[in-house]
């Protein structure tokens, strides 16, 4: 790591947008488990080991969750917080917007950063604005996407978007973490010039496959889990915007026939949310008994070695803007299966480091999923060697890149200076 960020240092030398920027990110998810806290966490722990990358960051929030202990996090208690009706993972938070005011006025930053636009972020937004700070932003979620697929009401959609034109028009910068983002953005309201595709990095050595439990023994801590089975991963928000039906719908076809063959699979889901206890129920009255494992949420070390103790990953959602369990699947050494929707499929190489394929929802995509899912089941050695690609794949996206990156996009929208 230490050889790594010394080489980004040596690129920044000479380079006028080098120069040290104070950043004030205001976030509406950091104790949330899930890939955009994970992420903002990870940036926050690098700019403090890694000085000479340029940025002095501060993270502000408002929740009831816990959130990292470091010293440029600060989680000012919200005045008021519930969670929200029929997603009770998540919070309606009320924030102490005078106190986020003050933490940020003190920090005294060059730039804004809006990292979500919920409640928090509407402060840091309009803070910046009436202090003259230029903002930026990244699109992490592709709220338009989730409202039309939660709701199927284009009434709302279009609200929606119409929502996030109104709160992005005066950012200076807006980074998104994929291609296909890129182009969504431009669908509401913002300036070509003013989109940023930010680096994809993972913090490649919380998730690596040097984690991997040979001997099985951290599979004992997931009740109903064998030790022996193939285990076939998903991680993450466990809600039907992540397309989760369509695992559902698939999985005791697939189950079936891999018992049939003498092949001993389960499905093993990691993260909680409000299709749970829906999906626990379909999966044990039509998969086959013992197909199926609910972990719950699972942090840290016992997280990293989950993943690398895992032999499958399926992503099956087509709205993340870029999926960063993917990487960390692959980074972990697990081939994996994505949608050809969104932004995850920009992080995997079909057919070596794992598969693009339609969306399962669909008839033709469900056929190949359960298709490909038991080729890869049948085939130890293809497993092994995906899994073996992906690692060599994801390895080198550190999110050192990442973090040089964004501490230089910032120290040029303070200058309003082109990338």
């Amino acid at each position: 790591m230490a050889t790594q960020a010394t080489s980004l240092l040596r690129a920044r030398r000479g380079d006028p947008a080098a120069e040290r920027v104070r950043v004030c990110l205001f976030t509406d998810t950091l104790g949330d488990v899930n890939g955009v806290s994970r992420f903002i966490g990870t940036i926050a722990q690098k700019s403090l080991v890694h000085p000479e990358l340029g940025l002095d960051l501060m993270v502000l929030t408002s929740t009831r969750f816990a959130c990292p202990d470091a010293p440029n996090v600060r989680n000012l208690a919200p005045r008021f917080s519930r969670p929200m009706p029929g997603y009770a993972t998540l919070d309606i938070v009320w924030p102490d917007a005078p106190g986020l005011r003050r933490a940020a006025d003190a920090f005294a930053p060059d730039v804004v950063h809006v990292s979500t636009p919920g409640p928090v972020g509407r402060v840091g937004r309009a803070l910046a604005l009436r202090r003259g700070l230029p903002v930026v932003g990244t699109y992490h979620t592709d709220f338009p996407a989730y409202v039309d697929h939660l709701f199927d009401d284009d009434a709302l959609t279009y609200i929606c978007a119409s929502a996030m034109r109104w709160f992005y028009r005066p950012f200076v910068r807006v980074l998104t973490r994929s291609d296909a983002y890129a182009r969504a953005l431009q669908l509401v309201g913002v300036r070509p010039d003013r989109v940023v595709r930010l680096i994809p990095g993972i913090d490649t050595s919380a998730f690596h496959v040097g984690h991997r439990d040979r001997a099985g023994t951290i599979w004992k801590g997931v009740p109903g889990v064998r030790p022996d089975a193939i285990k076939v991963l998903f991680v993450g928000r466990v809600s039907v915007e992540k397309n989760l039906p369509a695992i559902t719908a698939l999985w005791p076809e697939t189950a079936r026939r891999a018992r049939a063959e003498g092949c001993d699979a389960q499905l093993i889901i990691i993260g909680d949310g409000p299709y749970r206890s829906q999906m626990q129920e379909e999966l044990d009255r039509h998969a086959p008994t013992g197909s199926c494992a609910f972990a719950g949420f699972r942090h840290g070390p016992e997280l990293s070695a989950l993943y690398a103790s895992a032999d499958l990953f399926l992503f099956p959602s087509t709205t993340d803007t870029l999926g960063q369990v993917v990487m960390e699947a692959q980074c972990s050494g697990v081939p994996v299966i994505v949608t050809d929707q969104g932004g995850p499929k920009e992080v995997v190489d079909h057919g070596r480091t794992g598969f693009v394929l339609p969306d399962p929802a669909r008839a033709d995509g469900r056929a190949r999923w359960i298709e490909t899912i038991l080729e890869l089941l049948r085939d130890d050695d293809a497993r092994s060697a995906a899994g073996a690609a992906a690692h060599a794949k994801i390895e080198p996206m550190s999110i050192l890149r990442s973090v040089e990156q964004f501490a230089r996009v910032h120290a040029a929208a303070t200058r309003s200076t082109p990338l």
